[in-house]
């Protein structure tokens, strides 16, 4: 992850999408990376096997050709927000989706696939760098995204969540939540690309939050080994809310990255009784790095 040169956007509407292509284009510009923005067309004939539900012909007929009007809707939408972006950020060189990489500066560009996202996204992120995703509307939304979740559980990559609003500047500070599990293991490789060059480092870490592993000050030294100074923090929780004391101490810390392993319990129970995950994705204000 010190070495990053691919970054997969998949946009599957305009929501938050102007927020997230410029993180992307903050990590591009930061790392000399590509940019991959893609748009997955749902196929409205996938629609076709309800009439098997109690529907009648006509009934899936009619389904079919308003989810095709709608995907063409979202496929126009992002695809003018991408061309009014590049048009205001003229330093990133665009280039088609099958190109050679130009080495010498980023670049962007943008791909339209018909098909299945739930397949295709993870499919391309599985030879990216990693995934950033826009950031779910809002609610529980957040807790549910197919496109975030597929990446998540089906990729073996990291996915970075860009903010609502937009982003100002480059990630200076970084927070890296740690409980010793292998996804927390695996978010700290990830974030290793932009604590290599923040002004500051901070290990995060709870006895209500950890697992069997590796302690908070194993973590310091891994990183010293990587040239990167840290400090760590013993976080409380907040309201007995182990996420709600993660993000209150990214705050305190003005951080600008949350690093941190993703469903150290099962997806299901985090969903029914709450967990740390959850919580950050529902409220997290800040562009946050998770990993399985």
């Amino acid at each position: 992850m010190k070495d990053v040169r691919k970054i997969l956007l998949p946009m599957v509407s305009t929501s938050n999408g102007e927020a997230a292509l410029i993180r992307g284009y903050n990590f591009a510009r930061r790392f000399g990376a590509h940019l991959a923005v893609l748009h997955v067309r749902p196929d409205g004939r996938d629609i076709a096997p309800l009439a098997g539900e109690g529907l009648s012909g006509a009934m899936v007929e009619d389904l079919m050709r308003t989810a095709e009007h709608e995907s063409s809707r979202h496929a126009h939408e992002v695809r003018a927000l991408f061309e009014r972006f590049v048009a205001a950020h003229p330093d990133i060189e665009v280039i088609s989706p099958h190109s050679v990489f130009p080495w010498d500066k980023p670049s962007i560009s943008f791909n339209i696939i018909n098909g299945a996202e739930s397949e295709i996204v993870p499919s391309h992120a599985r030879l990216s760098d990693f995934t950033l995703v826009p950031h779910p509307d809002s609610g529980a939304e957040a807790s549910s995204s197919e496109t975030l979740h597929a990446v998540l559980f089906d990729s073996g990559r990291p996915v970075v969540i860009a903010p609502r609003t937009p982003p100002k500047g480059m990630i200076k500070r970084v927070c890296i939540g740690w409980n010793g599990t292998a996804e927390s293991s695996s978010a700290l490789r990830g974030a290793l690309a932009w604590a290599q060059t923040a002004e500051a480092v901070r290990v995060l870490h709870c006895e209500d939050y950890q697992r069997r592993g590796p302690k908070a000050r194993d973590v310091i030294d891994y990183l010293s080994f990587h040239g990167i100074k840290a400090d760590s923090v013993d976080f409380p929780p907040v309201d007995r809310d182990v996420g709600k004391g993660l993000l209150a101490a990214c705050h305190d810390f003005d951080a600008d990255m949350l690093a941190m392993g993703a469903y150290s319990h099962s997806r299901l129970r985090q969903l029914i009784l709450g967990g740390v995950t959850r919580y950050i994705l529902e409220h997290a204000d800040l562009t946050v790095l998770m990993s399985r």
